[in-house]
């Protein structure tokens, strides 16, 4: 049975779960201790979609989540069942900038339209590594053309800065979405983002809102753990996160804070920071990563 869940509008044909499975935690390489179990993955991502959570994230450069997406959008079409909408990324090699033509970003686009097995692609994130290289809003220019031909139905861009962000849409790219990194424990986008999206109309979906794990009870009173023993790249990264803003003691003092709304509301302490960063008019989704069945319940 499907549930109804909260969507989001993007398009006039178009919306989104406002909970999306993030697919970075999917790719290889991603696990630093253990190899990642996919059969309880895909379980994990066919219970997602039969509650209505039909959203997933993943990007052409997360090693083999495109075939993995792939692969379940394949047996759901032979066996009948609604599709994932799915949200890629398109990120060019640094080393590949300077040198971006039509070709290129076609060559791209048509991978993971085949990896992926769709005709059109629902969702193309574009990301630019280095704002100093010529070139950003002409490769930009490209994806509309692909959106043009249909093979793209949104284009939208995946950490771009407020500057460069506007430099896309003044030159009439049509920027759905910008995704950022968003949480309580890091409220940049608040400076300059959302205030351009509040005048432009790009919508933020946002990655971090559980920081990886972090904003949970696991780690209330708990000491700060050795960076070198995390078992994957989000822990790492959020830990240096952690350390750059509230450092460990602000942070536990975060998680006894949201331990009390716990028991004041019934709600986890991830759906309680995910739940502030969806009450910003501004956001449309956030991306909350699920790579084993024991998390989709919560």
């Amino acid at each position: 049975m499907t549930a109804t869940i909260a969507r989001y509008p993007l398009l006039p044909d178009y919306s989104c779960a406002r909970v999306i499975n993030g697919g970075w935690q999917l790719a290889t390489g991603h696990a630093l201790e253990k190899a990642l179990d996919y059969s309880d993955a895909e379980k994990a991502f066919e219970t997602l979609l039969d509650h209505g959570f039909d959203t997933f994230d993943c990007a052409d450069i997360y090693t083999g989540v495109e075939e993995f997406y792939g692969r379940i959008i394949r047996s759901r079409r032979a066996a009948g069942l609604s599709l994932p909408k799915i949200h890629t990324k398109f990120v060019p090699d640094l080393k590949d900038l300077a040198h971006i033509d039509r070709a290129y970003v076609e060559r791209i686009i048509t991978r993971s339209l085949s990896r992926l097995g769709v005709e059109r692609l629902d969702m193309v994130q574009f990301h630019w590594w280095d704002y100093e290289v010529p070139g950003m809003v002409d490769t930009a220019g490209y994806l509309v053309e692909l959106q043009e031909k249909g093979l793209i139905r949104a284009i939208s861009t995946t950490n771009f800065n407020a500057e460069n962000l506007r430099r896309l849409v003044d030159a009439g790219i049509p920027v759905v979405t910008n995704q950022c990194q968003y949480s309580l424990l890091d409220r940049r986008p608040e400076k300059a983002l959302v205030p351009l999206c509040r005048e432009t109309g790009v919508k933020l979906i946002c990655y971090g809102t559980v920081a990886g794990g972090f904003l949970s009870e696991k780690w209330l009173g708990v000491p700060q753990p050795d960076i070198t023993k995390l078992e994957n790249r989000s822990l790492v990264k959020y830990l240096l996160v952690i350390d750059d803003t509230l450092g460990w003691e602000g942070y536990q003092t975060l998680l006894r804070i949201l331990a009390r709304m716990k028991e004041e509301t019934g709600l986890s302490i991830a759906a309680l920071s995910t739940l502030y960063i969806l009450g910003e008019p501004q956001v449309a989704a956030a991306v909350v990563g699920t790579r084993s069945s024991r998390h989709v319940a919560d």
